[in-house]
């Protein structure tokens, strides 16, 4: 006889069940007959036709006539001793992807709970190998649901990498599509694309400051343009006089805050540069801070008479 795949989701009784449903029978009679749809598939009782064969007892059968067998199916088996919750949570998953009717309302009626049907969809969708154990008893749901999660999240990675190749490089997509490159490989080719596209730009930033400050020597970027070295080493050299040039401006800023503190010394030994005090002042000074002392008492003075 044919039996309706979703009526095949449920596994049969054991072999001691059976037997002792087979007891019952032959000893109170079939109570509920075997339903078939109108094509004659089974659609409810598999164990009680089994057990009417080993009881040598005749089977009564009645015809459906509803519009919907997966909600009849899923509703006679809520109670199915023989599956735990999570078994019925999976069969009930998979009915309903074999069915035409949502049937929410059996769902709740039923007492399958819609949070453990959600992760048994989840485990359909993306383990449905592990589903089928889950189906079996062979593997509990929440195990199941891990190994789910985890492909599920592998899969959304996936689907972002090519996402990202087909916006930011579809020659390499195009070759990962055709087989000729790993997507990992791929991955890693764009990566190393961007890197040095980064590295370009901060070198070329680093060359443009040194021409803009009268810099005369051959620019980082044009020695790895030639090939005479790479843009990560052009990188660590711009870097390198990038930073030597911040300490060379700390160094004139606290030169200049230095000369700042002591202008107002200075213009008095330039209003009285014969004085014993000022005469002192350059006694203790030789060589470039002699000459700046001088240059700056006379810049003083050259001021002062122009003020005047």
């Amino acid at each position: 006889m044919d039996v309706h795949p979703v009526t095949a989701l449920f596994p049969m009784l054991g072999p001691d069940e059976l037997l002792d449903l087979a007891v019952d029978i032959e000893s109170n009679g079939l109570t509920e007959p075997v339903v078939l749809d109108e094509d004659g598939v089974l659609l409810d009782g598999r164990n009680r036709l089994a057990a009417c064969e080993l009881a040598d007892v005749e089977v009564r059968f009645t015809t459906y006539q509803g519009d919907d067998p997966v909600g009849l199916i899923v509703s006679a088996n809520r109670q199915r001793r023989n599956t735990n919750p999570g078994q019925r949570a999976m069969i009930t998953a998979m009915a309903r992807s074999l069915s035409q009717h949502s049937f929410p309302s059996a769902i709740a009626r039923h007492g399958i709970n819609l949070t453990r049907l959600s992760i048994a969809t989840t485990v359909l969708e993306h383990a449905p190998d592990l589903a089928e154990q889950v189906r079996a008893g062979t593997l509990p749901l929440n195990a199941a649901y891990t190994t789910a999660r985890r492909r599920k999240a592998d899969a959304k990675a996936l689907l972002a990498q090519h996402a990202r190749l087909r916006r930011q490089a579809p020659d390499l997509a195009e070759q990962v599509i055709a087989g000729h490159l790993a997507l990992a490989e791929a991955t890693a080719a764009l990566d190393a694309r961007q890197e040095e596209e980064h590295l370009r730009r901060r070198v070329e930033e680093i060359d443009a400051i040194r021409l803009a400050d009268g810099d005369t020597e051959p620019s980082f970027a044009r020695a790895a343009e030639r090939g005479d070295t790479d843009w990560r080493h052009a990188h660590e050299r711009a870097e390198q006089y990038l930073a030597q040039r911040h300490d060379a401006i700390r160094q004139i800023q606290q030169g200049l805050a230095g000369i700042a503190e002591a202008w107002s010394a200075v213009q008095e030994i330039a209003h009285h540069p014969r004085s014993p005090y000022a005469r002192e002042v350059l006694k203790g000074l030789t060589g470039p801070a002699r000459a700046l002392a001088n240059r700056l008492i006379a810049l003083e003075a050259a001021c002062a008479m122009g003020g005047a």
